[in-house]
């Protein structure tokens, strides 16, 4: 019988030689790996634009802007509601009015028309509820005509 060699000693890594990653080029040359990267950050770049311009057209017109100065629950059945309306003079607003229980559902809702001539209106609306309100708000205003 031969000697197989069972006691001899090996040097190499049982799976072949390391591979040094100083010298790997990799099956993609740089340039094309840059050029890979740079199409992936266009591609970013442009998503990115396209959501901005979707969440800015969401929130409606910016042009008429409504703050709301003071409400007053008046009784289980209304609720007044004084805002102010910023737009441009020559336009008429349609803004949304609503009340809030305690538990934010709401107990009332209704369209206000500001009409065009000022650029700045205060208004005072009663607005009348199913259940007693907590609050009063001002949801939406956007420009008509």
């Amino acid at each position: 019988m031969t000697d197989s060699g069972a006691g001899a000693r090996v040097d190499q890594p049982v799976l072949g030689p390391v591979p040094d990653p100083t010298q790997r080029e990799g099956r993609l040359g740089r340039s094309t790996r840059y050029a890979v990267l740079a199409v992936v950050g266009v591609l970013v770049a442009l998503a990115m634009a396209g959501w901005g311009y979707v969440m800015m057209s969401a929130r409606g017109n910016p042009e008429a802007l409504s703050q709301v100065i003071t409400f007053q629950v008046g009784g289980p059945d209304s609720v007044t509601i004084t805002f102010q309306v910023s737009k441009p003079e020559d336009r008429a607003a349609v803004c949304r009015l609503r009340a809030m229980d305690t538990r934010q559902a709401e107990v009332g809702a209704r369209d206000v028309t500001v009409p065009a001539g000022s650029s700045a209106v205060q208004l005072t609306e009663r607005l009348r509820t199913s259940a007693p309100a907590a609050s009063g708000h001002v949801q939406y205003c956007y420009l008509v005509q």
